[in-house]
């Protein structure tokens, strides 16, 4: 079983190879396909991330308060473009300017998290906790919303009680459009 940051970090390679993925895609299909597994991928992460991690973080690091503000606005700016790409069609001129600052904006958010925030983190907690943490963001990945949803809450208590609620009305939603297959 593996520690949150090295599920977080896993994470964080599944993206970057969807990433390489789409920028290797010729048809309009493909590239459709690999933005709905790319946003599917993000929004759980940064949800159980917000729900779960960044609360621990707030908590057991220096300046815990501003880097996870740091880390949510990060989010929001990136669930705001995924909001206009998840029904825009890849022959839409904004389709690969959007996708392109989503990248930007994603390897960014990583390199930061990877060089400064999970290597505090890993000092402040020990590895039972690490461990325990990677149990709860595997099983809330399993619940969390799949489509973003920049306006609602970032924030605990509000986002885990409303984040399940969307996650079931999301995974109902790509059930029924077959997204949810790919």
């Amino acid at each position: 079983m593996a520690d949150v940051i090295e599920l977080l970090e896993h994470d964080h390679r599944e993206v970057e190879q969807m990433f390489a993925e789409f920028e290797q895609a010729t048809s309009k299909e493909q590239k459709e396909t690999l933005r709905d597994r790319i946003i599917i991928e993000l929004v759980r992460h940064s949800e159980a991330e917000e729900q779960a991690v960044y609360p621990m973080i707030r908590k057991s690091i220096d300046n815990g308060d501003q880097i996870v503000e740091h880390e949510i606005d990060e989010h929001s700016k990136a669930e705001r473009i995924m909001k206009e790409l998840d029904t825009m069609s890849a022959d839409d001129p904004q389709f690969g300017v959007l996708m392109q600052q989503l990248m930007a904006s994603i390897k960014e958010h990583v390199a930061e998290e990877e060089n400064d925030v999970f290597p505090q983190f890993r000092t402040k907690v020990d590895k039972a906790e690490l461990d325990k943490l990677g149990e709860t963001v595997q099983r809330l990945k399993k619940i969390v919303p799949t489509h973003p949803h920049p306006m609602a809450p970032d924030h605990p208590p509000f986002n885990a009680l409303l984040g399940p609620g969307a996650g079931l009305v999301d995974r109902l939603r790509d059930m029924l459009t077959g997204r949810a297959s790919q």
